[in-house]
């Protein structure tokens, strides 16, 4: 039946006030769901959203490290004065500059109150139809051999693939990307940032499960004990997370 992501999962001391920050970032509202604070459009919370990818910030207790997130959401913009009004906003709620060796670029490079960069776009074609949320960014050793992991997990479709980039959108042709970047790639351990993975209706978690493995997929132990998701790494040891089905 595959899999389609339906959250990005973001770790955080203060999840109230980083749930806060994203809300206001993608113009969404922030929910209290258990300890977690879920970030998705306004009206009331819809999980799971049928096309919206939100974002799920869990409280942990110790605070980020200076590795870089191997993974990270970039946002999109309208126009010019609205990637500028957007960034100028961003940094009144804490957001910060984030100097990642990006050069002159036209986009900017920002991190979240507690050091989880993401970048806000200039306006691009590309982006017009996804929502706020542009792409999920996953840095990668080898893009080409991930697109084949993740296209197979997804069911996504290859819309751009060079050695060093690769795109990857849902074959219906909504919500964001995927985009797969090479990056040299420090630091194995598990990210403050992930997807996590539901099943399609009538799909079956241990089965998918069981398929990502032969696709590749390890299993990870975060500490998580006995819990109803299921922790995984892709073959480049990128945490995420099956979930079951409510």
């Amino acid at each position: 039946m595959g899999l389609r992501p339906v959250h990005v999962n973001i770790k955080a001391v203060d999840a109230s006030g980083v749930g806060g920050f994203w809300a206001e970032a993608l113009g969404w509202r922030a929910y209290r769901s258990g300890v977690a604070t879920y970030v998705g459009p306004p009206g009331g919370l819809v999980w799971p959203d049928p096309v919206v990818v939100g974002v799920d910030v869990v409280p942990v207790p110790g605070a980020k490290g200076a590795a870089k997130s191997r993974t990270h959401l970039d946002l999109a913009t309208t126009s010019l004065e609205h990637q500028a009004e957007l960034v100028a906003r961003l940094k009144e709620r804490g957001a910060t500059a984030l100097d990642i060796g990006q050069g002159d670029v036209p986009w900017v490079v920002l991190a979240d109150p507690e050091g989880n960069a993401f970048c806000v776009l200039e306006p691009r074609e590309r982006y017009r139809d996804t929502g706020p949320v542009a792409a999920v960014v996953v840095d990668c050793g080898e893009p080409l051999a991930m697109a084949r992991f993740w296209g197979e997990a997804l069911g996504w479709t290859v819309h751009r693939a060079t050695d060093d980039l690769v795109l990857l959108r849902a074959a219906n042709g909504t919500g964001p990307y995927m985009e797969l970047f090479r990056s040299p790639i420090a630091d194995t351990a598990p990210d403050r940032v992930h997807l996590d993975l539901l099943p399609h209706p009538g799909g079956d978690q241990g089965a998918e499960v069981a398929r990502l493995k032969g696709l590749g997929a390890v299993d990870l132990d975060l500490g998580q004990g006995d819990v109803p998701w299921t922790c995984l790494a892709d073959p480049e040891g990128n945490a995420f997370c099956v979930l079951a089905l409510p």
